[in-house]
């Protein structure tokens, strides 16, 4: 059984794949809660991706695959967003990331060929209004992300899938009626908004087998939102 890295997994998509994944792996989940973990069969390493440094004995010496879920969705007018607002979403979603990859490094490389999955947005493709700081963050993870591949081929591979609107409690705001949740529905060519399952689908496949001659991909799973032009 491989052993599986998430950092977060109480909520959405990291839960989603922590369902997913323990039947067939040992799974590891670096949270501030086991809120919506205590029936599943995971072991729960405390930890604040912010905050914290992660404690790697509580780890495996070997680890087949990290995923790291956190992230943010600040979407305001560029004109209203502060210097911290662009500081507080690089360091959740960018520099806490670095920080974490860097502290499993020796375990990541003692695998056969590990697998690295991160996250991005369909926003750092499309450029849309009022996402100049997630977009800023995200874009950065995914420039990092081939660096890191190429770097580490053919020991780890590393991907990144960037989602559009996924209905996650991140999402919540964006989703909180049924207007809301209609025309989100209708912005995308496929006619509905991301699931946590549509993304957990897709970041299990990235760390598994069946997907070892992939690296230093951007995988789009937006609903075709970032490459169809479908008339409404």
């Amino acid at each position: 059984m491989k052993n599986i890295l998430l950092i977060g997994g109480s909520y959405g998509i990291g839960n989603e794949l922590a369902k997913e994944l323990q039947n067939e792996n040992n799974v590891f989940v670096a949270s501030r809660t086991n809120e919506n973990l205590s029936n599943l069969n995971v072991t729960h390493v405390p930890f604040d991706a912010t905050t914290d440094t992660l404690d790697t004995s509580k780890l495996p010496s070997v680890i087949d695959g990290l995923v790291y879920c956190p992230g943010s969705i600040n979407l305001r007018p560029f004109r209203g967003l502060k210097l911290e607002t662009f500081e507080s979403d690089m360091q959740l979603n960018f520099f806490s990331m670095v920080k974490v990859i860097q502290s499993v490094l020796p375990q990541l490389t003692a695998s056969e060929q590990s697998s690295i999955v991160l996250f991005s947005t369909v926003a750092v493709k499309m450029g849309m209004p009022f996402h100049t700081s997630v977009a800023a963050s995200k874009g950065a993870i995914e420039g990092f992300a081939k660096a890191l591949a190429a770097e580490y081929a053919p020991k780890i591979r590393v991907n990144v899938i960037a989602p559009s609107l996924t209905d996650t409690p991140l999402a919540d705001k964006f989703l909180s009626n049924e207007e809301k949740r209609e025309k989100s529905a209708q912005r995308h060519p496929l006619k509905r908004f991301g699931t946590t399952e549509d993304i957990a689908q897709m970041a299990n496949f990235l760390l598994n087998e069946k997907s070892s001659w992939i690296s230093g991909q951007i995988f789009h799973v937006d609903g075709g939102m970032s490459s169809l032009l479908v008339n409404s």
